[in-house]
């Protein structure tokens, strides 16, 4: 299969010239680096703290015309979901994608620094900080998971736009006109002939455009024109749906982690029968889009709404 693909790779699109890092400096012998990915967490944060306060400003988008909780109130739920996000997406890739390795080096664990996150392990520990939070401050925990999930789809487009940026999880070889040749030693390992490029889905585009900008727009709009926030549930279960969706249709152009993938299972399959099967990712995206089309299917409008 793969030398049919590669006989046709002539029309591809080079890598541009992009470094992981901005800008570093040295001080007192150590260099200190400001990278595009740190750079996309930080804005991310930055753009869900101004779309939060937004939303919370506009008592008309909620039932009974009463926000959840004051917006000066989200500066302290940040410091939650960053907790979360750091060690649900650590502990979900240790659990989720390489628990063997990690039970046999424990210390590894702590090595963020080295890489290794899982986007469904952070949205667990996200979940669980914000309803530890709204527990402690007697905040309405489904108009809050709304809220959340609300300003989430930013930070994720901007965050797979850094992960193009970093030539990091690039997808399967493909003959597409749009078919980016990545860099580096095991992107350009496509089973071609000698001295010929691997193209390869620019599959952090595929995943920025759907579960990024295009579900961010429809949250937008389903809030601001259909008073979605009206009907608890109701934005938490469309963003669950919705990118549950998203990243099961992209893990099929995805190029799967390096360990799941071997000589009898090329394409990377956590589950097979008969060759037929389902990576990691749609594994653990298929309860997402049951659990959204519940939340979502169940949404009424709230007592006192003007919906």
């Amino acid at each position: 299969m793969h030398k049919g693909i590669q006989s046709d790779m002539q029309a591809m699109i080079q890598f541009p010239e992009l470094s992981p890092e901005i800008f570093s400096i040295t001080l007192f012998g150590m260099e200190f680096a400001l990278r595009w990915y740190a750079l996309a967490y930080i804005f991310g944060l930055l753009i869900a703290w101004r779309l939060a306060i937004a939303a919370l400003r506009a008592p008309g988008l909620w039932p009974a015309q009463k926000p959840p909780m004051q917006p000066a109130q989200i500066e302290d739920l940040l410091t939650w979901v960053i907790l979360g996000v750091i060690l649900g997406g650590r502990l979900g890739f240790v659990l989720f994608y390489q628990p063997g390795y990690y039970l046999a080096n424990p210390a590894e664990i702590l090595r963020i620094w080295q890489g290794g996150m899982a986007f469904h392990g952070g949205l667990l520990g996200v979940i669980l900080a914000a309803w530890a939070y709204a527990q402690r401050h007697g905040i309405d925990k489904l108009q809050l998971a709304d809220l959340v999930a609300y300003t989430v789809p930013t930070g994720l487009l901007l965050g797979r736009l850094a992960n193009f940026v970093n030539a990091e999880l690039w997808g399967r070889p493909t003959d597409l006109p749009w078919g980016v040749a990545f860099p580096g030693q095991v992107a350009q390992s496509c089973g071609q002939a000698l001295g010929e490029l691997c193209a390869r889905h620019p599959s952090q585009l595929y995943e920025a455009l759907l579960e990024g900008l295009l579900l961010g727009l429809l949250l937008i709009v389903m809030v601001w024109r259909r008073q979605a926030l009206g009907r608890p549930g109701l934005v938490l279960g469309l963003f669950f749906a919705g990118y549950g969706l998203s990243r099961f249709l992209v893990e099929f152009f995805r190029q799967p982690d390096a360990h799941f993938v071997t000589p009898g299972n090329p394409l990377g399959l956590a589950w097979q029968i008969s060759g037929y099967g389902l990576t990691m990712g749609q594994i653990l995206s298929l309860p997402m889009i049951a659990i959204g089309l519940y939340f979502a299917i169940r949404a009424k409008p709230a007592k006192g709404s003007t919906i």
